[in-house]
This record gives C-alpha cells, structure tokens and sequence, in this order.
C-alpha cells in the first residue's frame, strides 16, 4: 500500500512538473515574438527577409524532432528533458544576436532545433503521465503552455514599452526560464529503456499512423495560425474596425484558446476524443461560417472565438493519440509534430497570397473548409481514447519522445 500511495505521489508530481515545463516552452516562444521588430532592425532585414528568416525555425523543427527519440533513449526521459528543455531556453538569446541576414537564418534553424526537440520530449512524458493517472490531462498541459506564453508575450511587450535592449531582455529570461525549466526537471517521470530495446532510428519517415492524426493536427494549426496571424487584419481591413478593436480580437481569441485548453481535460474524460474532436469541429466550422458572413465587427470577433475553442484541444489529442499508436509512439509524435509545424508555418502565407488573389473573405472560406475536416477525420483520435498501455509502477520499455 506505501508503495502504491508513493507512485501515485510520484506521478502526480510528475504532472505538475511537466506542466511547468510547458508554461516555460510557451514563454520562450512569447518572449521571442514580441522582439521580432527590433530584432529585424538590429538584423538590418526587410520584410521579405524577415519573412525568410522566420521560416528557419520550422525548417530546423522538422530536421531535429526525429532526433528526440534518440536522445531519450540514450540519456533516459528525464536527463533528456532537461538537457533539451535548457538549450531551447537559452537559444532564446541567439536571435537578438544577430547582425545580419545570414546569421539571423542560422540561429533561427538552431532555435527552432531546439524547440522541436524539446516540444517532442515534453509531450511525450506528458502522455506518459496521462496513461497513469488514466485522465486527460493533454489538454491542460497544452493550456499551461498557452498561459507561458501569455506571460512571455506580457514581459516582453513591457520590455518594448520600456525600450530595453533586446540582447538584455533575453539574457535574463532565458536566465530565469533556463532555471525554472531545470528544476521542474528533477520532477518529472524518468523512463528509461529497456536493456535489449533498440534505439530508434536518427531519420525515418513518420509512420502511417502519424500521417492520418498529423492531417487532422494540420487542419486545426491552419485555423489557429490564420486566425492569429489575419484576426486583426480581417476585422481592419475588411469590416472597418479600430485597431483597438481589432487587436482585441486576436487577444480574445488567445485567451479563448488557453482557457479552453485548460478546462478540455473533463470535456475529453467525459465524451472521449473522437466525440470531442467531432464537436470542436462543429464548433470551428460555425464559428467560420459566422467570420465569413460577417456584416459587423462584434459578429466576427464572436466566429474568431468560436474558432479558437473549436481548435483547443485537437493538437493535444493528436499528440496523446501520436503516443498511443502503434509500436514506436517516440516516431509517431516526431511525426505529427513536424506535420503541425509545417502547417503553421504555411498557413499565414497562404492566406496572405490568396487573400491578395482574390479576397480576406475567401481566405476565411478556405479555412472553414479545412474545420470541416476536423469532424469528418476525428474517428482517427480513437488511440486518444486512453487505453493505458503501462501500468503504474510497472516497467517501462522506454522513453515515449
């Protein structure tokens, strides 16, 4: 019984160890983009350039993900997390650091690397914890990156106010979230593979299994990433809102999406993912129809924000179904991962050039159509339908990356 109650001590502190770890991946993110524009200027970048250079870190996400897997089973989960979890943070710095365009698309494929690697690692001890506690919890840990980079984007947008030198703010956020991110470390859970397992291969192409829940991650990180990227635009140019207005739109629908996220785990826990899934997607296909439609700013505002909890809690599911699917789930997550990257980082250009083709509001039309594949492939989450696959306590047979 001492036993038990201590496992069940362990795990839990385990999954609040990981969420910190979460929050402190957002806030690197949110520390970073609030600090594009002076790091364009300290770079001497144009705006095409600068559009170049931010297409690095997906670049340099998807060549090192697949490398996470082997770190982890090298190193063990835990030694992993933390080594990857203190290089993404203290790559923060590298951007501010650069002096020109070459450069700039050099540090941005190491910060990327790096965030990839970690991003791998820490949704996959999420998903471990998750089959022990046997509750989701995906969704949360997701909404706790959500309010990192909240709280990122907060501090580095005082720091802007204020005109601090970039190099500095990053310095002592890297400094504290390097601190942070290591020490929530010494929590989480520390699998370790077993003595006859294999390493899993540096490169390989992502499993069937990832390609089908990677296509239902992209559709719902096109939606989050036109919507973040266009909201302010859309409400601005198209319905002739202030830019007050329109900037609380992208605000409403981030904190529409951290708050989702948060409370997603007893939505999932009591309907399961694919029912979940399906009703998000309803959800993000209505609130589409109502942005495409819309004759008045307050009537958009109200479709962005049922866009944004149409699509909270989908990337989670596909990571907890990635974990869940078949026999090498350190592969199958890399993968939808580098899918979801991928999306999000063509889906801003694609709006903008067809939006420049033809209009905002078939953009928006093109969105919704991609929500509408939220419903229609949800019955591929069903590995996000926890069937635990280790049992508390029992021996695992190596780290899930």
């Amino acid at each position: 019984m001492g036993a038990e109650v201590h496992g069940r001590l362990e795990v839990r502190r385990a999954r609040y160890a990981v969420a910190t770890v979460f929050a402190v991946h957002g806030a690197v993110t949110g520390s970073f983009a609030t600090r594009v524009p002076w790091i364009q200027d300290h770079a001497g970048v144009g705006a095409g350039q600068l559009g170049l250079a931010l297409a690095f870190p997906a670049l340099g996400a998807s060549v090192a993900m697949p490398l996470a897997g082997r770190i982890s089973h090298r190193f063990g989960a835990r030694a992993a997390l933390r080594g990857l979890i203190a290089l993404w943070t203290l790559a923060l710095v590298l951007p501010s650091l650069a002096p020109n365009m070459l450069t700039l698309c050099l540090v941005l494929f190491v910060y990327g690397a790096t965030a990839g690697m970690s991003d791998v690692a820490m949704n996959a001890l999420g998903v471990e914890v998750e089959n022990r506690l046997d509750k989701s919890i995906m969704s949360g840990l997701h909404g706790m990156w959500s309010v990192g980079a909240l709280v990122g984007s907060a501090a580095g947008t005082l720091a802007a106010h204020l005109g601090a030198d970039a190099r500095l703010h990053h310095v002592l956020a890297a400094a504290v979230l390097t601190a942070v991110g290591v020490t929530a470390c010494a929590w989480v859970l520390d699998l370790q593979p077993a003595e006859d397992e294999e390493p899993p291969p540096r490169f390989a192409l992502p499993p069937r299994s990832a390609l089908l829940i990677g296509a239902i991650g992209f559709c719902a990180v096109f939606a989050e990433g036109a919507s973040l990227d266009w909201s302010a635009v859309y409400l601005r140019d198209r319905l002739d809102a202030s830019a007050g207005l329109a900037a609380a739109c992208t605000t409403g629908f981030t904190l529409t999406m951290a708050i989702a996220r948060i409370a997603g785990d007893r939505v999932v826990d009591r309907y399961g993912a694919v029912r979940t899934v399906r009703a998000s997607g309803a959800l993000a296909v209505l609130g589409g129809l109502l942005i495409v439609l819309a004759r008045h700013p307050a009537m958009a505002m109200g479709g962005f924000a049922l866009m944004g909890l149409g699509i909270a809690v989908v990337v989670p599911l596909c990571f907890a179904a990635a974990g869940r699917s078949g026999p090498n789930p350190s592969l199958a997550i890399a993968g939808v991962a580098t899918i979801t990257y991928t999306s999000g980082l063509i889906a801003p250009s694609a709006i903008g050039l067809l939006a420049q083709a033809t209009s905002l509001m078939v953009s928006f039309v093109l969105v919704t159509v991609f929500s509408c594949g939220l419903a229609g492939f949800a019955r591929v989450l069903r590995a996000g339908d926890r069937t635990p696959i280790t049992r508390p306590g029992a021996a695992v047979p190596g780290p899930r990356p």
